[in-house]
């Protein structure tokens, strides 16, 4: 298989990542004979400083014929206030709008070792394993009319759905629930939000569609409460763009880091894969993020945009067996005297393991 993906490096710690991920698909790629043609291209507050916008045109075209895009992260103090066409952050929500991917996978597990790692007792998390299914293209993000007057201290955002929105996303969530333990969780808040309203009755109605697949409604603040309370009762949550944004984050804690958490941006075109994480401008270039978000963002790639179902276990199992073996990055420890490893340390280790795993499974 040759496939052609386009690798946006992004800002802040956004290339140490991004690295740390083709090592691994390299790794991956070499014993199984597939050839990943990598095309590197400016966005955000980088591009802004080669050619004065966040998203260049041939950033964008360049994404939209390409078999999927890697992201390592946008955000660059330098443009905070900047006009919206220099905001690294609108440069990412064109890229999802333009490319159409309306459903964004932030899968959050707890893997075996790190039940200590997080601030949570390692009582409620151990065993967690979900995954958010967020509407990405809709609600408030993207909704018009829009309006900053700072002179006169006033301010519009408009939060809006249709049906076809809601019946997509919600359509992901439940084939996905199918795969897992058949419970798909729906987030909203129907007692204040109209548009709240809608996604409830649109959702019961995509729900009668999958019997198998039980359905639950449950109020975003209520969510929030039981993601730190009882993690494992969860297993697909559906839910609106801001919420979801807001809650896989809370997940980051839920299993020890935010740099442990990918992302698969799926919809009608190529897809987009990320960490969950920012840019994090404060450790760009000294070596210490931690990869595991971005590598593990490669086997979704793997999975859903290119099939690839055996490279996408050999990655996940490699991350896995590092992580067994005592591998750990700075955000992972409880001191930062205590022996960890760099952003690149830990893609090395990665990659090692899955050759090992290679190498076991031919012998």
């Amino acid at each position: 298989m040759t496939k052609r993906i386009v690798v946006l490096p992004g800002d802040g710690i956004g290339p140490e990542v991004v690295d740390a991920a083709v090592r691994v698909l390299q790794a991956v790629a070499s014993p199984s004979g597939h050839q990943f043609d990598l095309e590197s291209r400016p966005i955000g507050g980088a591009a802004v400083r080669q050619s004065g916008t966040s998203l260049p045109e041939s950033t964008l075209d360049a994404c939209r014929s390409a078999d999927a895009v890697l992201l390592g992260a946008v955000g660059d103090p330098a443009f905070d206030g900047a006009p919206r066409l220099q905001s690294p952050e609108y440069a990412l929500l064109t890229l999802r709008k333009a490319l159409g991917v309306y459903a964004n996978l932030r899968p959050a597990k707890l893997w075996p070792g790190l039940e200590e790692a997080g601030p949570l007792k390692a009582s409620r998390v151990a065993g967690t394993n979900l995954c958010f299914v967020r509407e990405l293209t809709g609600g408030l993000y993207f909704g018009e009319p829009r309006l900053l007057d700072l002179k006169a201290g006033d301010a519009v955002n408009t939060l809006r759905y249709s049906r076809e929105e809601i019946t997509r996303v919600a359509e992901v969530a439940f084939h996905l629930a199918r795969q897992r333990r058949c419970l798909v969780t729906s987030v909203d808040k129907a007692n204040v939000l109209e548009t709240s309203q809608l996604w409830r009755a649109v959702v019961s109605d995509v729900a009668a569609r999958f019997p198998g697949v039980r359905l639950e409604h449950m109020y975003v603040d209520a969510c929030a409460m039981a993601l730190t309370l009882d993690p494992r009762r969860f297993d697909v949550v559906l839910t609106e763009n801001l919420f979801g944004d807001i809650l896989s984050d809370e997940a980051g804690a839920v299993v020890g880091s935010l740099g442990l958490l990918p992302s698969a941006s799926l919809g009608n075109g190529p897809g987009l894969y990320e960490p969950v994480h920012g840019s994090a401008p404060t450790l760009a270039g000294k070596d210490v993020a931690n990869p595991v978000g971005a590598i593990l963002s490669v086997a979704m790639m793997l999975r859903h945009g290119f099939g690839l179902m055996n490279e996408a276990r050999a990655i996940e199992a490699a991350v896995g067996l590092a992580l067994e073996r005592g591998a750990r990055t700075r955000d992972l420890v409880a001191r930062d005297d205590d022996t960890h490893l760099t952003c690149s340390g830990m893609a090395r280790c990665v990659a090692d393991s899955i050759a090992s795993l290679t190498s076991a499974r031919t012998a």
